[in-house]
């Protein structure tokens, strides 16, 4: 194939009109297998609160009493498996903590829940924590840290690394 033939290789343009700078993404709905199971994890462990349920279809949960941040639903995937390697689909849900201390709770609540990290990033703007849901989606939970402290390169351009996270160093971060 030929740049000239498959919009996929087509070089990536300046959009005539910037999206405005106000847009953010408002919630994210995810296919899990057992409802019970992911609140569980995304309630009973993260500390999402839930703000409706419909039976075993689906619920809508939230931080801090927003109408919902994630749905969760089995209408296509009831008793399902994750999808496999090697497929499209999500990546992982990114879930930003306000504060280095949200996120060092966080990390407490994984320890005490017993579930293991798939890695600990520090990327300069910021740092992650990543894992898996009960069906096997990837999420990352981080904060980032205040945009004048994100490392640049000589010309002013943003530098993000990823390094190793020192986790003793996170749980020790106080509210």
């Amino acid at each position: 194939m030929t740049t000239e033939t498959s919009p996929r290789l087509a070089p990536i343009q300046a959009p005539a009109r910037p999206i405005d700078a106000g847009v953010r993404i408002g919630h994210i709905h995810l296919k899990v297998a057992d409802l019970d199971r992911a609140l569980g994890f995304y309630c009973g462990v993260l500390g999402f609160e839930l703000m409706q349920r419909y039976g075993t279809q689906a619920a809508f949960i939230s931080a801090g009493g927003y109408h919902h941040h994630i749905g969760l639903n089995t209408w296509e995937s009831r008793g399902g498996s994750p999808p496999p390697p090697g497929t499209t689909g999500l990546f992982h849900t990114a879930i930003l903590y306000p504060t280095r201390a949200a996120l060092a709770d966080a990390l407490r609540r994984l320890i005490e829940a017993r579930i293991p990290l798939d890695g600990a990033s520090d990327h300069g703007v910021s740092e992650a924590l990543y894992l898996r849901d009960p069906d096997e989606n990837g999420v990352e939970l981080y904060w980032d840290r205040p945009q004048a402290e994100w490392p640049l390169t000589a010309k002013g351009e943003l530098a993000m690394v990823t390094q190793r996270l020192d986790l003793d160093a996170l749980l020790r971060a106080q509210a």
